[in-house]
């Protein structure tokens, strides 16, 4: 059995009602309507007994032995009132609840939760209830409305309260319950009023409730517009990350990387391994692992695309279709590797608990605490980049090779070094790309395969070589697709968005920034 909850008992009311063995007998036996009605009156009034004994109804913990329901409790029974060790006999039958005493008992708890003294307790209570109150669930509301502190919380179960009255037989209730909800931002608040609309016969009544319809369907309706810039956002940024190893790897260097994806997957798995190992040997830091995959992550793609540089890349540059044609076959190489190594199957990668939730701005829209990470941490890589490549030694060598090698070599720049270093750097953004998405999607082997394409469309878009123009480019497609996906749906979205790259290019071909002056 669950953990009994049990409600302190300063939150109750002085002239609360102990539990009786009739109160319990009629909670646990007897027909459906009978058995919700002394629900709600027990309710109304509650103790910690009757606490704990509607919680053990909930948890199918109680039995009938000689007419008389028991809690049971392991292997051993209590009497609910009493609290006195029963007998359990091979004769005792369950107390049968079906789906509406489940979610009468379900919405019980949910109500006495409201008295909480914990604020998350009690709000996770008025989620579980929007929605599913009566004119019987007043009293507790009431109770719970006049002392909560909580100015946001205590406006909720206001609202609450109103949906209450909506099923009150006074006309006059029903009309101060349907202003009162015009409030409301919560989708459960459109249905209710959707579905009292349709038994409302007072005409005066069925105007309020489709005003407050129309009210709160359009807060609903700004809350999409907003959770789809959100979540265009948060794809740009994961674009973003994909891309910014593109732009050095491809827009400087002019490498066509087709293993980039694969890079990408490295990076993923990397991370997956780390968190293996703290799973394993540092289990009370495990909240931390994904600090420490990070730098793993970047040094394991960074290792495989020098190697690949050394190895093959740098007897290939100046001829680009033998590039792509030799990095696709690495491709499947790396993929098959990780196959072999970790299995066809895709592998699990947990949130840390600081990135579990998130933050709820309305009642509709919620941004993830794992999107806005990866947000702060794409705006974060970017820009370390720029500063890499705009403000370092490193960086003046990466942009001398790619505009001039022969003078860059006349200059005494080891143009073969530079070379491996700036595929490297590629490479390992291509792998914190991949540490970024382990904590959003799933880990495999095809991992890379759904935003190689992706990544030279933001590219070139962008502008080849340009990282502002990677920038506009992968957060204005996020957005874009996000907003196409809500009219056409996906498939559609993306063949709209591939479109619109194809006419953007033939008129653009130098993408949305250009190279100027001596650069070109």
């Amino acid at each position: 059995m669950r953990k009994i909850i049990v409600i302190v008992a300063m939150l109750l009311s002085a002239s609360a009602h102990a539990l009786t063995a009739d109160v319990a007998k009629a909670i646990a036996i007897g027909e459906g309507d009978a058995r919700i009605e002394a629900l709600r009156a027990a309710v109304a009034k509650p103790d910690e007994k009757t606490v704990a004994f509607i919680q053990a109804l909930s948890d199918d913990a109680v039995k009938v032995v000689a007419g008389k329901p028991v809690i049971v409790n392991g292997d051993k029974g209590l009497d609910p009132v009493s609290g006195a060790a029963v007998a359990l006999p091979d004769t005792a039958e369950d107390v049968m609840n079906n789906n509406r005493m489940h979610g009468e008992l379900d919405n019980a708890l949910a109500a006495l939760k409201l008295l909480s003294p914990d604020e998350a307790v009690r709000r996770a209570a008025i989620k579980t209830l929007q929605g599913n109150v009566d004119e019987g669930s007043l009293v507790l509301l009431d109770k719970a409305f006049a002392q909560e502190p909580v100015a946001e919380l205590k406006d909720q179960i206001g609202l609450l309260r109103a949906a209450a009255l909506l099923s009150s037989s006074d006309r006059a209730k029903r009309l101060q319950a349907a202003g009162l909800l015009g409030q409301s931002a919560q989708a459960a608040t459109k249905t209710l009023l959707v579905e009292r609309l349709q038994v409302e016969a007072e005409s005066e009544v069925k105007a309020a409730l489709q005003f407050s319809l129309s009210k709160v369907e359009s807060r609903l309706a700004w809350g999409d517009r907003l959770g789809a810039i959100f979540s265009g956002i948060s794809l740009g940024s994961i674009l973003l990350l994909v891309a910014l190893g593109l732009a050095i790897t491809y827009g400087l260097m002019g490498v066509i990387n087709m293993a980039h994806g694969e890079l990408m997957m490295i990076g993923a798995y990397a991370t997956y391994v780390v968190q293996g190992v703290f799973q394993k040997y540092f289990p009370g830091a495990f909240d931390w692992y994904l600090l420490a995959s990070v730098p793993v992550a970047f040094l394991a793609s960074a290792l495989v695309g020098a190697a690949l540089e050394r190895s093959v890349i740098r007897f290939l540059y100046g001829r680009p279709l033998e590039t792509l044609l030799a990095t696709w076959g690495i491709s499947l190489v790396l993929m098959q590797a990780v196959r072999t190594i970790f299995g066809a199957q895709n592998v699990g990668v947990e949130n840390p608990s600081w990135m579990s939730g998130g933050v709820q701005l309305m009642g509709n829209l919620s941004l993830p605490y794992n999107r806005l990470v990866i947000v702060g941490f794409a705006l974060f890589v970017l820009g370390a980049v720029s500063f890499l490549i705009g403000k370092t030694r490193l960086g003046l060598f990466v942009r001398g090779v790619t505009q001039n090698r022969p003078i860059a070599a006349c200059m005494g720049v080891n143009t073969a070094r530079i070379d491996t270093y700036a595929f490297a750097l590629g490479s390992g953004i291509a792998g914190l790309a991949g540490c970024a998405l382990s904590q959003v999607g799933n880990v495999g082997p095809d991992l890379g395969q759904g935003y190689i394409v992706d990544a030279f469309m933001v590219v070139v878009l962008g502008g080849v070589g340009q990282l502002a123009g990677t920038v506009y480019a992968a957060l204005g497609l996020g957005i874009l697709n996000k907003f196409l996906e809500g009219w056409t749906g996906a498939v559609l979205a993306k063949i709209a968005v591939l479109i619109f790259i194809i006419v953007f290019i033939q008129k653009r071909p130098q993408g949305i920034f250009a190279v100027k002056g001596r650069e070109a």
